[in-house]
């Protein structure tokens, strides 16, 4: 005869150690709070940059009022590779465009739970391009001054990246999300890669 005892704390999972339903929808709430929570932080920039609130941006800096939301990051580049790139691209409309198209569309489709595949894939594009601005793996800037980076390899942008990862492949956007709706659409059904 075979009897297994117990614990507490071994009840909130089967015999097998899988998690079982309780814990696993748990786990997908604590990832749908990650998802939308990551993706507010993604939503406010762009929302701050087109208004200029006056946080990161003021009002007569706004997108709306011909400011360039990525001016002031690029033009502050100053350690990598891509240092004179980046220079260059300040102010350039399409790089503008870009930017703020890649805030509001990561933003919104982590916030929504919806085309979270596609966000896995652009998404950690647009934070790699971020993540070499601002080089981490430099201990100096080009005109020789500190650059104080906390860590030489992962930062924020990395962060982000992961998050978004782990939302697509999990399927985050079903919980607290639009994720199960969109699955659902003749342009999905269509185009699955869209999910």
């Amino acid at each position: 005869m075979n009897v297994r005892f117990s614990s507490p704390r071994a009840s909130s999972s089967s015999v097998d150690g899988r998690p079982d339903g309780v814990e696993a929808s748990r786990a997908l709430k604590t990832l749908a709070v990650l998802r939308i929570v990551t993706g507010g932080i993604f939503l406010w920039a762009f929302l701050d940059k087109t208004f200029g609130l006056g946080y990161a941006t003021s009002s007569e800096n706004a997108w709306l009022r011909g400011g360039s939301p990525a001016r002031g990051y690029l033009a502050s580049v100053s350690a990598g590779p891509l240092e004179s790139t980046f220079h260059s691209w300040a102010g350039e409309m399409i790089i503008d465009w870009l930017y703020m198209g890649g805030m509001a569309g990561i933003g919104l489709s982590l916030v929504l739970g919806i085309g979270l595949r596609v966000t896995a894939l652009a998404g950690p594009l647009m934070m790699l391009m971020l993540w070499l601005g601002e080089f981490p793996i430099a201990r100096h800037a080009s005109d020789g001054s500190p650059t104080m980076s906390p860590n030489p390899l992962i930062d924020a942008h990395v962060v982000y990246a992961g998050v978004m990862i782990v939302a697509a492949l999990y399927s985050a956007g079903r919980v607290w999300g639009l994720g199960a709706w969109w699955e659902r659409t003749p342009l999905v059904a269509s185009y699955p890669w869209l999910r």
